[in-house]
């Protein structure tokens, strides 16, 4: 085959390019960074020609084409796997739909019940093999175009080449239509804001990690800032394995801590499935063999996480109730982000040999009427999403302390939560559990 022939005689524009999308089509955009933008574009200019689009994506950059030229829902109807602020914002507006998953299974979904007509990809140039690599987002890619009847690809030179473990690329006799795109910068992800409170929980997660570590972090500023005391510590030969690359990860490189020397399993290698940031990540990730992406299924498998020994999991979360449910996505029935992946890492981390999974949280917020609320909680509220069960918890720790809760009884689980509680929620709290039949007399007054 004479790839570059090929190449020719698949290309076409945009405009051009969509008009394989036919009414009653399920259309795939991936995710992320590697949405399409001139196919976005195109796409929406065919709103009067068709009828029941529905397009899936996920961690939105910005606003899709599609929906801003349809406001009224009568042609494109947006779904997506997990809300960044972007899908947060439409889904208040009634212009997004949410689609619940555990991050490990999404391959699986789109390979075994999940058919797509049109899938359409930002890729990075093709190489000289005519390979087109999928660049920031490995994660379900290739199970999406498997799944596609026709595969769009929308070029961008902008996009960062990362090299990968397997399924992180797409060949040119894959694929259907090949456009080049007017390559836009990379969207990139302001770091979260830490502030003291953020750094006082991070340092108790922190003070229990051990040399040779592999550390995953999910998104938001309490596991950044942990990140960034990583980077500060003392520790060394530190491994990476996680589903989001972020900044911290460049922070502890640049110190020296991060070498992936001690690994059990990919050593030498930073493994990852998909990555936001700065424009120095994604320079980072270009064509450098010390990172490794890999599909969701791999990363995020919790039979591959426990096999690193020492394999710590640092992730956030909206609630814990005093049973030990932590509520990461949703506040009530007010959604927020999604499942992700943390119930893969809080399952495979704890059993790993050496292993911790972390959910860190501030022990109050703010509302918008100013009045503070404690996040350790009598129960959920109604409607409030469970992301980890009750069953699976580890280790919670906010800034007045950290707690196990891995095999507790639900009166220690409730002596334990109340003891990192805010001081000025605690005597409601052991009030409530004392309702509820869950506080022993012989139980320490936090």
């Amino acid at each position: 085959m004479n790839v570059r022939s090929e190449y020719q005689s698949k290309l076409r524009t945009a405009e051009e390019a969509v008009k394989l999308v036919k009414s009653g089509n399920w259309v795939d955009y991936g995710f992320g960074v590697t949405m399409p933008i001139e196919l976005d574009k195109a796409l929406a200019a065919r709103k009067e020609e068709l009828t029941t689009i529905n397009i899936r994506g996920m961690l939105l950059m910005r606003v899709p084409e599609v929906v801003k030229a349809d406001p009224l829902r009568e042609t494109f109807y947006y779904n997506s796997w997990h809300f960044s602020g972007v899908d947060r914002d439409l889904y208040k507006q009634g212009l997004c739909d949410f689609i619940p998953m555990v991050y490990r299974n999404k391959p699986f979904y789109y390979r075994n019940h999940l058919h797509v007509d049109v899938a359409m990809i930002q890729v990075t140039p093709m190489d000289q093999h005519g390979y087109f690599n999928f660049s920031l987002t490995n994660s379900a890619t290739k199970a999406i175009v498997e799944a596609a009847d026709r595969v769009i690809l929308e070029v961008n030179e902008n996009l960062p080449r990362a090299l990968g473990g397997f399924e992180e690329c797409i060949h040119i006799s894959e694929v259907d239509y090949v456009v080049e795109g007017k390559n836009p910068p990379i969207a990139t992800l302001p770091r979260g804001t830490s502030n003291d409170v953020n750094q006082q929980i991070a340092a108790l997660v922190v003070e229990t990690l051990v040399d040779g570590s592999t550390i995953q972090l999910g998104i938001g500023a309490l596991p950044s800032a942990v990140g960034e005391l990583i980077a500060q510590s003392d520790l060394k030969d530190l491994g990476c394995h996680t589903e989001m690359l972020v900044d911290a990860y460049l922070d502890m490189y640049k110190a020296g801590k991060l070498n992936n020397r001690k690994k059990t399993l990919n050593r030498g290698k930073a493994v990852w499935s998909f990555a936001l940031g700065s424009q120095e990540l994604y320079d980072w990730i270009n064509d450098n063999p010390f990172l490794a992406s890999y599909p969701v299924n791999y990363v995020n498998d919790p039979s591959i996480i426990r096999q690193q020994n020492n394999m710590v999991a640092i992730n956030n979360a909206v609630e814990v109730d005093l049973f030990g449910q932590i509520s990461s996505e949703s506040s009530g029935i007010h959604h927020i982000s999604g499942t992700g992946g943390q119930l893969d890492y809080v399952t495979g981390a704890p059993a790993a040999e050496g292993g911790k999974a972390f959910i860190c949280l501030t022990s109050t917020y703010q509302d918008k009427k100013g009045e503070i609320h404690s996040r350790i909680v009598p129960t959920l509220n109604a409607g409030e999403i469970v992301t980890v069960p009750r069953s699976q918890s580890h280790y919670i720790v906010t800034e007045y302390g950290k707690v196990n809760l891995a095999g507790r009884s639900t009166w220690e689980r409730t002596e334990l939560l109340i003891s990192i509680a805010h001081p000025d929620f605690r005597e409601s709290l052991i009030q409530e559990a004392e309702t509820m039949k869950i506080w022993r007399k012989s139980n320490k007054k936090s």
